[in-house]
């Protein structure tokens, strides 16, 4: 069985460095003051006095129990001595006190130490070494990460040295052969390996499994990690909970929540109960699903069954509603969970926070803020960004000032972001002077370039009706190097085009277009060049905008819409109500298989009594009803059902 590549160099390069001590190649830790540091001392009388009273013997616990003490401490000068004792008194070196050493190199990172002692073993002391001394080293060095490397030492040991063809592999030494090779992602390689352990007299064991199934999952081959589980059961090998959880954090990472659930059931009748894992990874598929309601329920029943939940279960949840836009929901869950004795931390308090700015609601941001600082929680910068952001938001970047104030004096460093809010707010407000001095406090503190700060003073000068300064910063971003983004753009595009400087503004649009980087036009660059074209009477031009919008795979939004319905009846002569343009253009999403853009159209037709034709109607609705989309839909009701 060969598992990794042979390697020349391995014995030289693991296991050439040896320290000479009286004769004897001693192996341990050397500090590089080591030579000042004198020896430190063993009592005689320990000795001496066991020999006088016959207690002491050859191999006996003596020597193991003090270098048992020196493993403990990482005394490895220590250690050293007590070899030299044991060597001049020709006593004998019983294998489980090298596995206490290997032990003590693995927690001070020795791994190399730990390979070449091995290797030093039978000819230096005596002691043959075994399958447990190896699975011993092999452990160190899967511990510390070095998963190549273990590979490599498992190669030299049991397929390129015939000194060691004593040892044979067990099921722990599968078990981390498997466990490497599933680290570095070869999974094919580590099923190879497990296949081969009935060859050995080796049978798998719910470790072998679960590190299969995870290394599987990993890999996205779901159903090949179902299927293993499938054959444990079938080998008589009983899972156990993490085994499951394994395959539902899978299967929840893919969104298969309906699979998930089905693994519950097999759960109970195999007699596993579902433990805190279980729920927290269940709670997480289903917020990353946006089922928070659902996720609030299963949380009440991971209570019920007297499972107590963690940070991580509470913050998934409270960040799922945040990103829902439903912070005070979350509020509520936040409230209900101090109601039931759980210590929320800051971090817990920090996104419901920034969520409540976001929607609006700085009041109430604000009242949790204050209970926050009355629980003593100390906010770090990006708490303070939160705040001055959602002020800033508000229409209040005054009020954000002050923050900023409190931020600098509480020893909070602000950054880019923080700047940003700032400036963005004072924009806002259309003091454009107090938004410079916050940028010329930016560069004369040497904060390092950042896009998203440029982007927002190009955004507020073209908002503000500020042209050429904007015009200045463009040209200052592209002469440091940096890629304005696609924010940038749409705002010089959108200053250049209210000023009436359309060929500018097109000349710009078709350099963003043309850029190699992942900032390419979204709907609002587009709905801006539309806008501009149908204005100036260019429909032919616009809806040729329109054609690259679609083949760049944009969809138009309701903006785009009404923009286009205005232009066909008030540019045109005679005008047009824009029913059959909108429905060709129903048509046109369908082809492509973008049914929701589709419908989104449809949408705005009928809420401007464009009624669209029946064989439009028919298609889009066929499409909606796809056997996959209708599976999908009553896997969604089977899992809200389950839960």
């Amino acid at each position: 069985m060969l598992v990794g590549k042979q390697h020349s160099t391995w014995k030289l390069l693991l296991f050439s460095t040896k320290y000479n001590y009286g004769g004897s190649h001693l192996l341990f830790f050397s500090t590089a003051n080591e030579s000042q540091i004198p020896p430190t001392p063993i009592a005689e009388s320990i000795f001496s006095d066991a020999q006088k009273h016959g207690s002491y013997k050859r191999g006996d616990s003596t020597f193991y129990s003090l270098i048992q003490h020196h493993a403990h401490s990482g005394d490895f000068r220590a250690m050293e001595i007590i070899f030299q004792r044991m060597k001049r008194e020709n006593r004998a070196f019983s294998e489980k006190i090298f596995i206490l050493i290997f032990r003590a190199y693995g927690k001070a990172r020795l791994h190399r130490k730990a390979i070449q002692l091995f290797d030093a073993m039978a000819d230096d002391y005596r002691c043959l070494p075994t399958v447990k001394s190896f699975n011993s080293v092999l452990n160190v060095v899967i511990q510390l990460g070095l998963y190549r490397d273990a590979l490599d030492f498992y190669d030299y040991v049991l397929i390129n040295n015939s000194n060691y063809n004593h040892i044979s592999p067990n099921a722990l030494t599968f078990n981390l052969l498997i466990k490497s090779l599933c680290r570095l992602g070869l999974v094919g390689r580590a099923l190879d390996v497990f296949r081969e352990m009935p060859a050995f007299n080796c049978n798998p064991d719910t470790y072998t499994y679960c590190t299969l199934m995870d290394g599987l999952c990993k890999e996205d081959r779901i159903d090949d990690a179902v299927a293993l589980l499938d054959e444990m059961q079938i080998q008589g090998c009983c899972p156990t909970p993490p085994t499951f959880n394994v395959l539902i954090n899978g299967l929840c990472r893919k969104g298969d929540l309906a699979r998930a659930a089905n693994l519950i059931d097999n759960m109970f009748l195999k007699g596993c109960a579902p433990n805190e894992v279980t729920y927290n990874t269940l709670i997480h598929g289903l917020c990353l699903k946006g089922k928070l309601d659902k996720a609030v329920n299963l949380l009440s029943k991971m209570l019920s069954d007297k499972l107590k939940p963690n940070h991580v279960t509470y913050g998934t949840i409270l960040n799922g509603f945040v990103k829902k836009g439903r912070s005070v929901d979350g509020l509520h869950v936040l409230l209900a969970m101090e109601e039931r004795g759980y210590e929320a931390n800051e971090y817990a308090y920090s996104p419901i926070i920034s969520g409540l700015f976001r929607e609006g609601k700085s009041e109430e941001a604000l009242k949790l803020w204050t209970k926050m600082l009355e629980k003593e929680f100390k906010p770090n910068t990006v708490m303070y960004s939160a705040v001055i952001d959602g002020l800033c938001r508000d229409g209040k970047p005054h009020e954000g000032e002050q923050f900023f104030s409190q931020m600098i004096s509480a020893g909070c460093l602000p950054n880019a972001y923080t700047y940003s809010s700032l400036m963005k707010g004072f924009f806002q407000v259309g003091n454009c002077d107090k938004a410079v001095l916050l940028w010329k406090e930016v560069v004369e503190k040497d904060y390092m370039d950042n896009e998203v700060c440029y982007s927002v003073l190009i955004h507020g000068f073209c908002k503000n009706g500020r042209l050429k300064d904007a015009l200045v910063v463009w040209k200052h971003v592209l002469a440091k190097g940096l890629i304005p983004d696609v924010v940038a753009y749409s705002s010089m595009i959108h200053g250049l085009c209210n000023a009436g400087l359309i060929e500018q503004g097109l000349s710009l649009f078709n350099e963003l277009q043309c850029k190699a980087s992942d900032s390419k036009p979204d709907v609002i660059t587009y709905n801006i060049i539309i806008n501009a074209l149908c204005r100036q009477g260019s429909i032919s031009h616009a809806i040729d905008i329109l054609n690259s919008m679609l083949n760049q795979g944009c969809d138009p939004d309701s903006v785009t819409c009404k923009i286009l319905l205005t232009a066909l009846r008030e540019k045109l002569d005679p005008p047009l109500d824009g029913r059959e343009f909108l429905d060709e253009l129903v048509l046109r999403l369908h082809k492509r298989d973008r049914i929701i853009g589709a419908s989104n159209i449809i949408q705005v037709m009928l809420q401007n009594f464009l009624q669209p034709k029946a064989s439009t109607w028919d298609k889009v609705v066929r499409g909606i009803c796809k056997p996959k989309r209708i599976h999908a839909v009553i896997n969604k009701c089977w899992v809200e059902s389950f839960v």
